[in-house]
């Protein structure tokens, strides 16, 4: 038996068992590199929402989920939407002014909306994410101001809103509440997440 031979043989071992290496590092690599995608449920939280709008009476919140928060569609009433008015000089940032939470610009109005009777926002503080609670009725009330209008208290640290989502002056929340993008796609029907048509 030669030198050659043996070389030989040690050469197509090397080979058969390279390839099934190779094979079983394929095998055991493609699952691995398939958790990277997004589930379907992860593709589906990032997904547009549809919302029915139609059974909220005026002066009614409801909260609904979008990419894991909460999203307020808010129905003020006349007398809310003419307290708006009296709020500016109290307020912050009383045009949406500010970039930490960019606002679209069909909200850049007094009533940070495309309708004025509805207003829609993402549920959290600018402070430190806390979800403020619903003070809609004006007049004094504990941790408020003796000439509330109706808004949003942060129970968390204090920080009020009105209802269009502006932050007062001196409180701890740097901005307003976060404006989602949104559209309406009927008179009832409200979609969350995406504004191609407004």
């Amino acid at each position: 038996m030669s030198d050659q031979q043996v070389d030989q043989g040690k050469r197509t071992w090397l080979i058969a068992t390279s390839c099934a290496g190779a094979v079983g590092g394929v095998a055991t690599a493609v699952p691995f590199v398939s958790t990277f995608a997004p589930s379907e449920r992860a593709k589906a939280a990032g997904a547009p929402v549809e919302v029915d709008i139609s059974s909220i009476k005026p002066g009614e919140k409801l909260t609904v989920e979008w990419r894991g928060k909460p999203v307020w569609i808010v129905r003020r009433t006349p007398e809310q939407l003419e307290a708006l008015k009296k709020n500016d000089p109290q307020l912050a940032d009383p045009a949406s002014a500010r970039t930490a939470y960019p606002t679209p610009d069909y909200a850049k109005n007094e009533h940070r909306s495309i309708k004025p009777e509805y207003f829609v926002a993402v549920g959290i503080c600018s402070h430190l994410g806390c979800s403020p609670s619903d003070k809609f009725a004006a007049g004094p009330q504990p941790s408020l101001p003796d000439d509330w209008t109706g808004g949003f208290l942060c129970p968390c640290h204090g920080s009020t809103f009105d209802l269009a989502g502006r932050v007062f002056k001196n409180k701890p929340a740097p901005d307003n509440l976060e404006v989602p993008p949104h559209m309406y796609l009927s008179d009832s029907k409200l979609l969350i997440g995406e504004d191609k048509k407004a």
